[in-house]
């Protein structure tokens, strides 16, 4: 038998891959980088392109130092109030978030129960999630509007019923009620999505480690837990990582909801980097300061996801295995 020339087709991949590469240099790692430079210059103004890195000399011979818009990000009142806001909010729905997609996780495969019609139920509950921020906004704004709205018509109708009477509720003027509004959108966006990934990672799961659990008569909750929580623990991680990463983020439905009103109430990091860049004095340095810090916080954030969701028994096995190559080495 004649040897056959092997054709590589590696070459095929690089070249297809070429034009995101470049997209991508261009487009988001350019941005990143440049960012990271503004953070330490002067540049703030509309259509001003020089700038300065820090420390130089100002007009009346002050000097500013390398540091000195970081600190004056974090020492800015409206930042503090930014970044509390974003956890609150993101606390607020993520918890409720999960919590629903892992019951109906739970449910949709629990082989014992057989629930019909899963499919619908899955494009159902999935359906707010490709429905576009603006539309939900506007839709939430007109439940509650004030003094005219769904919301205030429907409890002044139950009021009505048993005789009484009810002034209609400015739900955006308080402080509380803008933030729950804005936490249950993005529960109401997002929870489909997480229940859909956390599915996918179920149906993974071998149906003999199933079986074998109720062969040895393990009921549905501790199946749940003890078997089908662990075996996803990857999908979590996602879960846990890309929620808090799009948490941090949210700009869209508290800008397009409530804007900066009610005491900034729904003001978060991204709307205040926003403000800073494309309001006021156009204070770029400002902004890519404060897109810097957050960008520490959530990579700090993710790693220590990464730490505790890690699978300490395989960690425990690469540290023995590591154990006994260094004895090996000495032995040798």
């Amino acid at each position: 038998m004649r040897n056959k020339k092997l054709v590589s087709y590696s070459k095929y991949g690089y070249i297809f891959a070429i034009p995101f590469v470049i997209a991508f240099c261009i487009f988001t790692l350019y941005p990143i980088i440049y960012t990271f430079i503004i953070g330490f210059t002067d540049l703030k103004g509309a259509g001003k392109t020089d700038w300065n890195l820090l420390p130089f000399t100002g007009p009346k011979g002050e000097k500013f130092y390398i540091f000195k818009n970081f600190k004056e990000v974090l020492t800015s009142k409206s930042f503090g109030k930014a970044f509390k806001n974003t956890c609150i909010i993101w606390i607020m729905n993520f918890i409720p978030q999960l919590g629903f997609a892992l019951l109906f996780t739970a449910w949709f495969t629990d082989r014992r129960s057989k629930v019909k019609g899963t499919g619908l139920f899955k494009i159902l509950m999935y359906m707010p999630n490709i429905i576009t921020a603006a539309t939900l906004a506007i839709l939430f704004n007109v439940l509650f509007g004030y003094p005219k709205g769904a919301i205030n018509d429907l409890l002044n109708g139950i009021y009505k019923l048993f005789g009484q009477t009810r002034k209609s509720y400015e739900f955006i003027a308080h402080e509380w009620s803008v933030k729950s509004i804005i936490a249950f959108i993005q529960f109401f966006q997002w929870y489909g999505n997480t229940m859909i990934n956390l599915i996918a990672g179920v149906i993974g799961i071998s149906p003999e480690i199933f079986e074998a659990a109720e062969i040895d008569g393990a009921n549905r909750v501790q199946t749940f837990f003890k078997i089908t929580i662990p075996c996803i623990r990857s999908i979590m991680v996602y879960v846990l990582v890309t929620s808090l990463i799009g948490g941090l983020n949210m700009f869209d439905i508290p800008q397009l909801f409530i804007d900066i009103r009610c005491n900034n109430a729904g003001l978060t990091t991204n709307m205040y980097i926003r403000n800073q860049a494309f309001f006021g004095s156009y204070m770029y340095n400002r902004a890519a300061a404060a897109s810097v810090i957050m960008f520490i916080i959530i990579v700090a954030l993710s790693a220590l996801l990464f730490y505790l969701m890690r699978d300490r028994d395989e960690a425990k096995l690469k540290k023995l295995k590591k154990m006994e190559l260094r004895a090996a080495k000495k032995g040798l």
